[in-house]
């Protein structure tokens, strides 16, 4: 599980061979959350989520995809 980038301490990463849709794990001190990449012209998207308040998710989708390129 490569480590994709990583955002205000916490680890953006991408399980080789996952299932569909296209997504990162964002893995943190006793959280993660599953964040679908979307398409070109789609904004990532929150698939599931486990000790993340509202607005830490707004700030991880903004930088998931300021980062889409990756």
């Amino acid at each position: 599980m490569p480590t994709v980038i990583r955002v205000r301490g916490l680890r953006v990463v991408i399980f080789t061979n996952d299932h569909w849709p296209p997504h990162v794990h964002v893995i943190g001190p006793e959280r993660e959350a599953k964040i679908a990449l979307g398409g070109m012209a789609r904004h990532p998207t929150v698939i599931t989520t486990a000790g993340f308040s509202r607005a830490q998710l707004a700030e991880i989708l903004v930088e998931i995809d300021r980062h889409h390129d990756l």
